[in-house]
């Protein structure tokens, strides 16, 4: 996400401008073919034409729905994560006796925390790991495919082991347990918004709807002006192109775009908090930069 700055008209513009320029050329052609000798004639009721755009307001009504829902999962699902990293350092430190190892415990939980914050972040843009990861994974030989994973697979190996040592109460062990299960629950969650692909279909038949309407529309318009005919056989489409292209922006909330779920912001948020609950030195808040958007 892009720091204290609004999504720009050009970006947004960017995104359309080909498909616009089809609806253009296009409204061009049909517009010329309308007053021909032989096409100039024929005169579809202009009540087809709003049956074509009542279908179309409604395609993209239920598009614009269920991408706002996939959009708004991924925000709460990320959410629940910050909550649950508050959740597990404040449980380690209220459950695990007074001694000499129990900060450094508690410690290694933050750090490892962090890193799978981090981690999940970029597994979920296909991004390259940061150095930061990199280097923390190197150091306690943690590889694998799916690093989140196995970095919460040793917060329950390392559960396990402080279970052992301290005789630890089975219901602090469950309630443990059940945050560790509930931060897998928000990563599987975050990777079935990943690959669950939106089906194409809806964009096709939007598309094609919208090119019906623009072959309809000339033919049911007085023909008076061809200048203004054709502004508005172009101006209806390229409104009904920008909304599907603002569900479009929506529907994939892990991609690295302005709309993108702040998962690197949030990430930090995270680590700062936790910091702060175990007494560390809290670094200063993130400046934009690096190959993600910042929020």
């Amino acid at each position: 996400m892009l720091i204290k700055k609004r999504i720009s008209i050009a970006y947004f513009l960017k995104l359309i401008v080909w498909d616009a320029a089809a609806i253009l050329f296009y409204a061009i052609a049909v517009g010329i073919l309308d007053h021909m000798s032989f096409f100039s004639n024929i005169t579809i009721p202009f009540a087809l034409s709003a049956l074509v755009g009542t279908l179309l307001s409604l395609l993209l009504a239920f598009r614009t729905s269920q991408s706002y829902e996939r959009w708004w999962e991924a925000r709460v699902v990320w959410g629940a994560i910050v909550n649950d990293s508050r959740t597990l350092i404040r449980q380690l430190q209220q459950f695990l006796p007074a001694d000499e190892q129990k900060q450094h415990i508690i410690q290694s939980f933050v750090q490892r925390q962090t890193m799978w914050c981090y981690a999940l972040a970029n597994s979920l843009r296909n991004l390259e790991m940061t150095d930061r990861v990199r280097d923390y994974c190197a150091k306690y030989g943690i590889a694998g495919e799916n690093i989140p994973n196995l970095l919460l697979t040793r917060h329950a190996e390392k559960l396990s082991a402080i279970t052992t040592k301290y005789a630890m109460d089975p219901n602090r062990q469950v309630q443990l347990d059940s945050t560790i299960h509930r931060l897998t629950d928000a990563m599987g969650r975050c990777e079935r918004i990943k690959s669950t692909v939106f089906p194409r279909s809806y964009s096709l038949l939007i598309h094609f709807l919208i090119y019906v309407l623009m072959t309809l529309l000339p033919f049911g318009l007085d023909d008076n002006n061809v200048f203004v005919e054709m502004f508005l056989v172009t101006l209806i489409p390229v409104l009904f192109i920008a909304i599907e292209q603002t569900s479009i922006l929506m529907q994939d909330p892990f991609e690295n775009k302005p709309t993108d779920t702040p998962m690197t912001t949030l990430s930090a948020t995270i680590e700062r908090n936790m910091l702060e609950m175990t007494g560390q030195e809290v670094p200063p808040k993130m400046i934009a930069g690096g190959s993600y958007y910042v929020m």
